[in-house]
This record gives C-alpha cells, sequence and structure tokens, in this order.
C-alpha cells in the first residue's frame, strides 16, 4: 500500500491509495461516516483495471481531517484483531465438536 497526499485543507484531505481498491476502500468510508465530526467521506476507483483509489473526508467545526483518518484506520485495526480472535475461538469450538462425533 502507498498513499500520495492530492490535496490537504484544513477540514479536507484527499488521498491516493495504490495497491487498494473497493473492498478496503468501501470499510474505510463507513467507519470515517460513523463520527459525528465527519461531514463527508467516500472514494473512487478511477479505473477498474489499476489497484488505485482516491478517498476524500472532509470535517466539521476545528476536526482535522488527519486525525479522523488516523481515529479510522485504529477501528479498522480493532475490529480486524476481533474477528481474528472470534473466527479463532470458533474454529476450536467447532474442532471439539466435530472430534467428538
Amino acid at each position: 500500500m502507498k498513499i500520495k497526499f492530492l490535496r490537504r485543507g484544513s477540514n479536507e484531505l484527499r488521498i491516493e491509495i495504490t495497491g487498494e481498491g473497493h473492498t478496503f476502500c468501501n470499510m474505510l468510508q463507513k467507519v470515517l461516516l460513523e463520527e459525528e465530526t465527519v461531514e463527508m467521506a467516500g472514494y473512487t476507483v478511477p479505473h477498474p483495471l489499476l489497484t488505485k483509489a482516491i478517498v476524500y473526508v472532509r470535517t466539521k467545526g476545528r476536526r482535522r481531517p488527519e486525525t479522523a483518518m488516523r481515529e479510522a484506520a485504529k477501528k479498522l485495526q480493532k475490529r480486524s484483531t476481533e474477528l481474528k480472535s472470534t473466527l479463532e475461538k470458533a474454529f476450536k469450538e467447532y474442532d471439539k465438536t466435530a472430534n467428538n462425533r
């Protein structure tokens, strides 16, 4: 993953993410929009054959878009860790019950 800043203002941030597409950007957009201080978040994939996406976020008031982006990344990381842990428990439980049959 590579990130390039396309526009950086007091309440706006536009970045290009190389190596990612709809899957990652859709999750990032969803997490950004959960925040009350985020006015708008979106992304576009300019060409379907390229693995580049442009992500845009605009915040309200004094909230910096960089802060919103960092917090969204932390939330995604936490959710990924929770998913991994839950899957590991489910697999162990399944293996126990499968071995007892």
